[in-house]
């Protein structure tokens, strides 16, 4: 698949964006100091999936619009919001439902 320049720089920034995160994470900082601080080198290396797909255009050249939150539907199970919770993030509503 070819991508465009556009693409690529967004791609570009989306990556700089996720390691300024983790860079700045004091929770990230910390565990890691806290494995230094037990004798050990530590090499971080995370793999993220990231998925693109062009939005199809409507007759008049515009993209069609994205679904709102109402129109999705997200299916969770129990073993999605353990991984979630394990990494500090709630779902509201479903945590409750759940």
């Amino acid at each position: 698949m070819q991508m465009d320049d556009n693409l690529k720089q967004l791609m570009k920034e989306l990556g700089a964006a996720i390691n300024d995160a983790l860079s700045e994470s004091e929770d990230i900082s910390e565990a890691i100091q806290n494995v230094r601080n037990a004798g050990y080198d530590v090499f971080l290396v995370l793999e993220a999936t990231i998925g693109f797909n062009k939005r199809p255009k409507g007759e008049t050249g515009e993209e069609v619009p994205a679904l709102t939150a109402a129109e999705m539907k997200l299916k969770v199970t129990a073993q999605d919001l353990k991984f979630l919770r394990s990494l500090k993030i709630s779902i509201e509503d479903l945590d409750q439902k759940q």
